[in-house]
């Protein structure tokens, strides 16, 4: 599915602004899982879940399974193109994610993540 990635996709994905946000703190953070989501955006599981399962089909990202924790990554082959829009807007939206941020930083019990060998 990565390989067919078009800017309208990418762009149509990007345009909601759940679905935004949790782009962008996966891409600052390298993973999270739908608790950590739930709790950096305040929104619903299901909501949240709904979102993933978007952005996951669309092939922005990929999931892996630990336990009885899902993480969601960035996928592995997205197109330069892809990581260099990402990176721009995360730098130049450092303020708008903040709230978001600060809430993923101050959650209580988040999961230990073990490292993923290669």
């Amino acid at each position: 599915m990565v390989e067919h990635l078009t800017p309208t996709t990418v762009f149509k994905c990007l345009a909601d602004e759940t679905r935004a946000r949790m782009t962008l703190l996966i891409a600052r953070e390298g993973e999270l899982c739908v608790c950590e989501l739930t709790a950096a955006l305040e929104e619903s599981q299901p909501k949240i879940s709904r979102h993933l399962a978007l952005l996951r089909s669309s092939g922005l990202l990929e999931d892996r399974r630990q336990g009885q924790w899902v993480y969601y990554r960035l996928h592995p082959h997205l197109p330069d193109w892809v990581h260099e829009i990402l990176a721009t807007v995360l730098a130049a939206n450092r303020n708008w994610l903040r709230p978001d941020s600060e809430r993923l930083e101050g959650m209580r019990k988040r999961p230990e993540r073990t490292t993923i060998c290669a």
